[in-house]
């Protein structure tokens, strides 16, 4: 959960928390089907709750997305959802479960704390489509303005969107305007499909990763798994294209291919760079790179990748990675 002391905090951290991909992503099909999905955003947060500032859900008639806490606050929203929708208004909720009394309540939450959620109808939005798909596209953060009297502003790269909804039923308080930012979401590139792919690709992607899947051999292009681009393309042509890479992965089960990978992105400013297999691998990697190539991968390269103590197999291996990175992506958050 996130314990806020400062009800305005609401800052970007380098990367956006959970999968705010998967809300926009389906706000966008819902809408390309004539429905009307309501965007639920969390403005204010005070003590304990479980979603932090920024956090997106999706409700209305479209497929549930997202999350705000563990289901014990879903009905309320449901339901001011619904009637933002109906009213095509800015409906704003809050929930407060700090006294004692909440906690033994009907629905039993149990958190000690304070949240301020808008809720956006985004058929009322005509264009709002344009920035969604803007950042899906990767590239840069959205800034998201709403104020208490209906008005919402969004910017991305250069672009502005506004609008002006009626209000709903709006809490007094003192603060009338919120500027929220949603950071690009963490790019993983990976270098080689082995037959760790099948788990790995979509466990992170499913954490809200982009994810790039280099390799050029037919057996396991094909057992890599659908969802995400397959590169057929040598290592330095597939990190020239993603200049944006916040971490590479080399993974191809084959010594040579790992090495030219290696060689690769010691040229490039990549923070963080894991390498399959055991250390006495990577010593006969070293021994095959020029002395400026491991120098420049001292200190990014973690090897052997993935937490320890998950087991064997490729499944486990999967899992261990996947955690590690969740793991980094954690410590880039704003404190």
């Amino acid at each position: 959960m996130a314990d806020a002391t400062d009800p305005l905090a609401c800052g970007p951290g380098r990367f956006p928390d959970g999968n705010p991909a998967a809300v926009l992503r389906t706000a966008l099909d819902a809408l390309q089907a004539g429905r009307r999905p309501v965007l639920a955003i969390v403005v204010e947060t005070m003590g304990s709750t479980y979603a932090a500032c920024g956090t997106l859900a999706l409700f209305g008639d479209a497929p549930r997305t997202g999350w705000i806490s563990g289901g014990c606050v879903e009905p309320d929203i449901a339901r001011a959802a619904a009637a933002a929708a109906d009213s095509r208004t800015i409906e704003w909720l809050e929930i407060d479960t700090l006294d004692d009394e909440a906690m033994f309540s009907g629905s039993a939450q149990g958190c000690r704390g304070q949240q301020l959620l808008a809720l956006l109808p985004l058929a009322a939005l005509p264009g709002a489509e344009h920035a969604m798909q803007a950042w899906l596209g990767g590239a840069c953060t959205l800034l998201m303005t709403l104020q208490m009297d209906g008005a919402v502003h969004l910017r991305l790269d250069g672009r502005a969107w506004s609008w002006t909804l009626r209000p709903g039923n709006a809490p007094e308080r003192a603060r009338q305007d919120w500027t929220l930012a949603l950071p690009r979401a963490p790019k993983a590139l990976i270098l080689g499909a082995g037959p760790e792919m099948p788990a790995l690709a979509p466990l992170l992607h499913s954490l809200g990763w982009r994810v790039m899947v280099c390799e050029h051999r037919a057996r396991w292009r094909e057992a890599a798994g659908t969802g995400f681009p397959i590169l057929d393309l040598p290592p330095e042509d597939a990190v020239a294209a993603h200049p944006d890479t916040d971490v590479a992965l080399v993974m191809h089960h084959g010594f040579e291919a790992d090495r030219d990978a290696l060689a690769t992105l010691a040229g490039t400013p990549i923070p963080w760079i894991g390498l399959l297999g055991p250390e006495r691998r990577r010593a006969d990697l070293f021994k095959l790179l020029r002395a400026p190539e491991r120098e420049a991968l001292a200190g990014r390269l973690h090897s052997p990748v993935g937490l320890p103590g998950c087991g064997r197999g490729p499944e486990a291996i999967a899992l261990s990675i996947a955690a590690q990175l969740q793991q980094w992506r954690g410590a880039q958050q704003r404190p």
